[in-house]
């Protein structure tokens, strides 16, 4: 037995849906405003994790113009044993504005893990957070009921109905609960079935730091379920006891459990080992110290689970508190932290496929790989939800050292090239060469936007001779300073120390009580030409070094 410390994925891999299939154990996460879409990682040990491919590929998605956190929302990983396809069911959220959050559920299947994948298949329009179940040829889909009307019980109802995996015909929808505990705002739903029950899980509280998991179970597949005899959720980081029925998804800073080094603990999904034990991998979040600020986003954690006597699932301590360490009997090594590292020097013409682009695809039309350096056509300003020439990494530690060097030729002032942290459209800090106000010279300067204010610091530049340098930023609980040289010179600072704690979920634009957004910290190289689109950045490596 190994102990192994959560998260197991850090960084931007939030609502987790976890699949074993013979040996192998899969978990998908939601992608939002980024692509590729649909992160799928792989394990043999439940321990270690490593990204292997992406569901939805950039033709068959259009992000741009997606608001933070629109986007791609909670896929969810099924197998269907007789066909012996894999299916993800999804929904992609178009709209929030009004709360009236649009959405589309889709599915699509494959014969491997790792593709191709089906054309995806529409299912509805009802609300979000869709699931599969299969059962002796029969398929099922799960999903919340999106509310909209006034003094109704909202979000709404998780619903479940009978579907037509080859038509996406979908039969009567059958409403069957609000929640099984107070805490309301419940999403997510997934059915499982163990002895003689269907076993309804549910995400519940919101997902701030009221999240939970909560279950309940029915004879029927479709009801009636009866809730856990705790009528509390089996997993949280906040076990204390709140009513909020309502409301529909606030960030519940009151639930902050200060004395819990993780929190939001939520939107679970189970799996079995071949040993028979069980394990739920959920999201979870790590806020900055002293703060409630979580600029990683929301993680994957792993809890062990059991059946009690009465068939009810808990964890294995009895508690409902979700845990920093766990036990894994199927580890087979050490975790291997170390492995969210990056150190790409792009060669063999290939470029790490970790990089993802918000709101748009990549191509070879403005990314590529020339002589062996990443070159970056500059496009729209960082400002824009359309074309923003961005290749970013999730950020997965709260501390750490993001490096790169590049050649940068630009010939107005509008063109830059350069390295960064991102959170969205209207929240980055990048470090990047442009031309001096004149035009005369190239220079190193800082601009950043906070809340969608640009702000350039115009008194920090320095020339930069043979349009090359190298760039690193040094990111510590928040707070960045940066450094730079020149051709095998001394590393020097430029400018002060930056407080860009703002760059996390709670720091983002957002209403008051509300989480601004719920995606997570990039770090990224990327350009930008509003002159004619011809200018280019060429990168000769990329470096991200955690320190744990």
């Amino acid at each position: 037995m190994t102990t192994i410390n959560n998260p197991i994925i850090p960084g931007m891999a939030p609502d987790p849906s976890i699949l074993r299939v013979g040996e192998d154990y899969y978990i998908a996460t939601s992608t939002f405003h980024w692509q590729p879409a649909i992160q799928i990682f792989h394990s043999k040990d439940l321990a270690n994790w490593q990204l292997t491919t992406y569901a939805l590929k950039d033709e068959e998605l259009n992000l741009q113009g997606t608001n933070t956190p629109a986007g791609i929302w909670a896929p969810h990983l099924s197998y269907d044993p007789q066909t012996k396809k894999y299916w993800i069911a999804y929904c992609h959220i178009q709209n929030m504005a009004g709360r009236e959050f649009n959405a589309e559920s889709y599915a699509i299947c494959a014969d491997s893990i790792m593709g191709p994948w089906s054309k995806p298949l529409y299912l509805t329009s009802i609300g979000f957070d869709p699931s599969l179940f299969h059962e002796n040829g029969k398929h099922y889909i799960a999903v919340l009921e999106w509310e909209t009307r006034e003094g109704y019980q909202a979000p709404g109802h998780i619903v479940i109905a009978e579907v037509n995996l080859a038509t996406g015909e979908v039969g009567e929808w059958h409403r069957i609960t609000t929640g099984f505990t107070t805490r309301g705002c419940v999403e997510a739903p997934q059915i499982y079935k163990h002895s003689d029950y269907y076993y309804l899980m549910l995400a519940s509280g919101g997902t701030g730091y009221a999240h939970g998991v909560e279950m309940g179970r029915a004879k029927n597949i479709f009801g009636p379920y009866e809730p856990n005899p705790s009528h509390e959720p089996i997993l949280t980081a906040s076990p204390h006891h709140l009513f909020s029925l309502g409301d529909p998804d606030a960030g519940h800073f009151e639930m902050y459990n200060p004395h819990s080094p993780i929190q939001k603990a939520g939107h679970g999904s189970l799996v079995k080992t071949p040993t028979g034990e069980w394990y739920i991998a959920h999201l979870m979040s790590r806020p900055l110290a002293g703060t409630k600020l979580n600029p990683l986003g929301r993680e994957t954690g792993l809890q062990k689970m059991h059946w009690t006597k009465d068939g009810w699932l808990e964890m294995a301590d009895g508690s409902n508190l979700a845990k920093q360490a766990v036990a894994v009997d199927s580890a087979s090594s050490k975790q291997d932290l170390h492995a969210f590292d990056i150190d790409d020097h792009f060669t063999n013409g290939h470029y790490d496929q970790r990089f993802m682009t918000p709101y748009h695809k990549q191509g070879a039309s403005w990314v590529k790989v020339v002589d062996g350096n990443l070159q970056i056509s500059g496009r729209n300003s960082f400002f824009s939800q359309v074309s923003p020439s961005i290749m970013g990494t999730r950020a997965t530690s709260m501390d750490y050292q993001l490096q790169t060097k590049l050649e940068f030729h630009p010939t107005h002032y509008s063109e830059t090239a350069g390295l960064g942290l991102y959170y969205d459209s209207n929240n980055w800090f990048y470090v990047r060469l442009c031309l001096s106000d004149d035009e005369q010279e190239l220079v190193l300067r800082i601009l950043q936007a906070k809340l969608g204010e640009r702000i350039d610091y115009i008194f920090d530049e320095v020339p930069v001779p043979n349009h090359v340098a190298e760039i690193r930023i040094n990111y510590r609980q928040g707070k960045v300073t940066v450094e730079y040289r020149f051709t095998d010179g001394v590393w020097q600072p430029l400018g002060k120390e930056f407080d860009l704690a703002y760059l996390s979920d709670e720091g983002v634009n957002g209403e008051p009580g509300e989480i601004g957004g719920f995606t997570g910290l990039f770090n990224f190289i990327g350009a930008v030409d509003a002159f004619e689109h011809r200018s280019h950045g060429d990168f000769a490596y990329y470096s991200v070094k955690n320190n744990f």
